[in-house]
């Protein structure tokens, strides 16, 4: 057992921290990087997110890492990895705990490894990681508060659940079902669990309310309502988006889960037999409601926003798993049944590790992370060459918008280089904006651009030169978008 869990742990640290920039740069990933160095530069920026109605949990743990680590998206992506390691210890505990199975617990944890699920979250700067490592320990501290009544457990439940809070808002989900883990209590001790849930839900809400110090705590409620649909919309129509969502949700675990994950992750919640029942409708529980909820009410709906729900999925799979060795001598099933799922596992991720681009993934994930203006390919390049130009005189870059890529990447690559200003000139270039023209007379003066973006068709009739282009990854109509990069002259 030793052996085999050192095993699990070095493949899963291999398949989270090795090469690390194999995946270009995410819009995302470059405000929230941005502003973790804004932060760490200017103390009383220290809740900077709220402006924008984001939880800053994420990016004060970001912050420490630029110490040991120059690269700011790598640092940024090794608090993810980290957090996905933690996800997985998490995932094997849980595991033992529901099942008391060795096989059970071992299995989750070699799945929980592997699975391109995690994997390909675990490997960017996003906070999804982070709230689904704080998602199951405050499972697995709710479980033993309630389980063995222990008020330690629950109030390192509130602490978890509050850290998770402080990093998303779907950390609700984990407060609100909670409760369902009263089915582990008997009559007897009932109210000593709804207790032990109060004194939980107190410390989680104490911490979030550490945000009331920062200037803007209340652009979070507002920047909620422009995800999520009211309740009287969500009567108004139903099933729209529900049933589209629903079936995003299905693609997702498809492609993710593997599909033989995803057909055991069900299998093992509905299997007809009464063993277990109480630990399947937990999992259930974890691993659905989300997933419905946020089908239901949810405006925009992308892989990450149900990755706290996969924990939950992989322990249903391993479980699935354990029933069906239980019907051969030797459990040899066991080995056959895990190969259906490790070994696609493990072919998604050396594409995610080598060639992203060749990676089967959802068609939304795909499209946000590689193909289109999200997706920055090139930005470290043209970073690098802005870096060699510097060193000959002050340097001003007009970037296309004002925030995400290119204009935060650009920032957080040249953060540490005074003597280039990177500004915003829109997103519909067909001219070459005035405050470029007019720093030309003291700056080198370059301008990086998407070419869905770019609406000239001829650059060099407005003074611009190109350097270079970089193609993103194919689209399925065999168009490709470009990053532009040019010299003003």
């Amino acid at each position: 057992m030793i052996k085999f869990s050192l095993v699990v742990i070095l493949l899963a640290v291999f398949l989270r921290f090795w090469n690390l920039n194999a995946l270009p740069i995410f819009a995302d990933e470059s405000i929230y990087v941005r502003w973790s160095q804004v932060m760490r530069a200017e103390p009383s920026l220290r809740f900077l997110p709220l402006s924008d109605g984001k939880q800053p949990l994420f990016m004060w743990a970001t912050i420490p890492f630029f110490k040991v680590i120059s690269d700011p998206l790598v640092a940024a992506r090794a608090l993810s990895a980290l957090a996905g390691l933690g996800t997985i210890a998490g995932i094997a505990l849980a595991a033992h705990l529901l099942f008391n199975n060795r096989r059970i617990t071992l299995l989750a944890g070699l799945l929980s490894s592997v699975m391109p699920y995690l994997v390909f979250f675990d490997r960017l700067a996003l906070a999804d990681s982070l709230l689904s490592l704080f998602v199951i320990w405050t499972f697995i501290f709710s479980y033993l508060s309630i389980v063995h009544r222990r008020l330690d457990m629950a109030m390192l439940a509130g602490f978890t659940l509050g850290f998770a809070w402080l990093t998303k808002s779907p950390a609700l989900f984990a407060l609100v079902l909670l409760p369902t883990l009263f089915i582990f209590s008997n009559r007897k001790n009932i109210f000593v669990a709804c207790g032990l849930w109060l004194v939980t839900c107190a410390i989680a809400i104490a911490i979030y309310n550490i945000l009331r110090l920062g200037p803007e705590f209340h652009m979070v409620a507002i920047r909620n309502k422009d995800y999520v649909y009211s309740f009287a919309e969500v009567l108004r129509h139903p099933l729209d988006p529900l049933v589209p969502h629903l079936k995003d949700s299905l693609n997702f675990n498809f492609y993710l889960l593997t599909p033989a994950g995803l057909l055991f992750a069900i299998w093992g919640l509905i299997d007809g037999h009464r063993t277990h029942l109480r630990q399947r409708l937990i999992l259930a529980s974890f691993f659905l409601i989300p997933i419905f909820i946020q089908s239901a009410i949810a405006k925009a709906f992308t892989a990450r926003y149900l990755l706290f729900t996969v924990p939950f999925a992989v322990i249903s799979i391993a479980h699935a798993i354990e029933h069906i060795s239980q019907k051969s001598q030797k459990h040899l099933l066991v080995y056959a049944t895990s190969a259906l799922i490790i070994l696609p596992s493990l072919w998604v991720d050396s594409k995610l590790l080598t060639r992203p681009a060749d990676a089967p993934l959802p068609r939304i994930e795909r499209s946000g992370y590689l193909e289109e203006w999200t997706a920055g390919q090139g930005l470290r390049e043209v970073s690098d060459y802005l870096r060699r130009a510097a060193l000959s005189g002050p340097v001003l870059v007009g970037s296309e918008g004002f925030f995400g890529t290119p204009f935060s990447a650009l920032q957080l690559y040249l953060n540490d280089i005074p003597n280039v200003r990177v500004v915003g000139v829109g997103v519909w270039i067909d001219s070459v904006h005035e405050k470029l023209k007019n720093s030309l007379a003291d700056n080198q003066v370059f301008l990086v651009v998407n070419s869905s973006r770019f609406h000239v068709n001829d650059p060099a009739k407005i003074d611009l030169d190109l350097i270079a282009s970089y193609p993103k990854a194919l689209r399925p109509d065999g168009t490709r978008e470009y990053l532009l990069f040019f010299k003003v002259r």
